[in-house]
């Protein structure tokens, strides 16, 4: 079952001064920042609340750190923008593609990868998803 919206995620060009904006007009400081080379970014969560139930909700901000990811490729057709919005799970993200799988809707990854801060991920492919590109989360 999804139990929240774990983050949104943020096309960028310029991580630091994306982070820099964030922290100066909304006021956001916690930020954990690192590089994930299997998605090809690296990436800033920026944490907006807790959820009262162990998680919380972030913003996800993402730049490319090679040519050839689908960060690079987003920026290139769309430029700057949002991305892709991420549901949370409490139970285990496979076993929720494959039941989100039943009802027709395409999953991207035969088998989850990692995401952000030790989690497990998958994507729903956007022509299913009325144009939005939708990711599935289950916390570390």
């Amino acid at each position: 079952m999804l139990t929240r919206i774990d983050h949104i995620g943020i096309a960028c060009h310029d991580l630091n001064a994306t982070v820099e904006f964030y922290r100066r007009t909304y006021g956001f400081t916690d930020v954990h920042v690192e590089v994930n080379e299997e998605q090809g970014v690296r990436e800033a969560m920026l944490k907006i609340n807790d959820t009262g139930d162990g998680g919380a909700t972030y913003l996800q901000l993402l730049e490319p750190v090679r040519e050839d990811s689908p960060i690079a490729k987003f920026l290139a057709k769309n430029g700057e923008g949002v991305h892709h919005i991420a549901f949370g799970t409490d139970g285990d993200v496979q076993d929720e593609a494959d039941g989100i799988a039943a009802t027709g809707v395409r999953v991207l990854y035969d088998v989850p990868r990692r995401g952000s801060m030790g989690s497990r991920i998958t994507f729903l492919h956007p022509k299913d998803c009325h144009g939005v590109l939708t990711e599935l989360v289950e916390k570390a």
